[in-house]
């Protein structure tokens, strides 16, 4: 059983990896054809609002690292404020990022500091653009909350992985009236969210962010795999149960 287990999950990542291979050297011939998530496009107004009245944007990427099972929404995270982080750059106050994880604090910067030089305004980058808030949740928390309320923000965007602790900068924000994107991988930091953002972004919409940013070209590609391959399972459950009502 086991060994059919392991065959059909190695059967599962070869069939994803060519099809992302595949449906990535199509390129123009994959059109673009996703349903409205009115959040997106009340973000790009955001950012613009930000450059044009000279605020700052404030990226929150929670409080998981690169090492463990929550790495994937870090990832994210990070690909969603590159995108911003380049249209904002070059305003009059940078952006800044506040982690939870020195690892993504580290990954942060960096992010921060190449979106600075595609924008031409290397000299605008500071190295505490990008901050260790805290190592605990409740501590990452604290640590947040003085850029939301101190630091002249007009949007924020909660994006990682949060806990609960994530009602405490959502309710923040909401208390200053800025702008507010929220999006985590939890379960109870969603209803917590979806309760007290402005805009928040619902199951694996987080997921779906580079590819409605339009932030690259294999985003667009694997939100296409994703589809496949959850009409392919939904297919497969249909048909066990069809089999197994038909007695084989």
């Amino acid at each position: 059983m086991q060994i059919v287990s392991n065959l059909a999950g190695l059967t599962l990542v070869i069939f994803s990896f060519i099809l992302l291979l595949g449906l990535f050297l199509l390129k123009d011939r994959v059109k673009a054809s996703f349903r409205d998530i009115p959040a997106f496009r009340k973000f790009d107004q955001a950012i613009g609002t930000a450059v044009e009245d000279g605020t700052g944007i404030h990226f929150s990427l929670g409080s998981s690292g690169i090492t463990n099972p929550r790495t994937a929404t870090s990832f994210a995270a990070l690909s969603l404020m590159r995108h911003a982080a380049g249209f904002s750059a070059a305003s009059d106050q940078a952006p800044i990022a506040t982690s939870g994880d020195a690892t993504l604090t580290i990954l942060s910067q960096d992010n921060l500091r190449t979106a600075h030089y595609f924008a031409g305004a290397e000299q605008s980058y500071k190295a505490n653009s990008g901050r260790l808030a805290g190592v605990t949740p409740f501590s990452y928390a604290a640590g947040v909350l003085a850029p939301i309320y101190d630091e002249n923000i007009s949007a924020n965007v909660l994006v990682g992985g949060f806990g609960v602790e994530a009602g405490l900068l959502s309710d923040a924000a909401a208390r200053k009236q800025s702008f507010t994107l929220a999006a985590t991988d939890s379960i109870p930091a969603q209803a917590v969210l979806y309760a007290s953002a402005s805009e928040p972004l619902i199951g694996e919409e987080l997921f779906a962010s580079g590819a409605y940013l339009e932030t690259g070209r294999a985003h667009l590609v694997s939100l296409y795999v994703q589809d496949v391959l959850r009409w392919l399972i939904v297919a497969a459950l249909i048909g066990g149960a069809a089999m197994k009502l038909a007695g084989l």
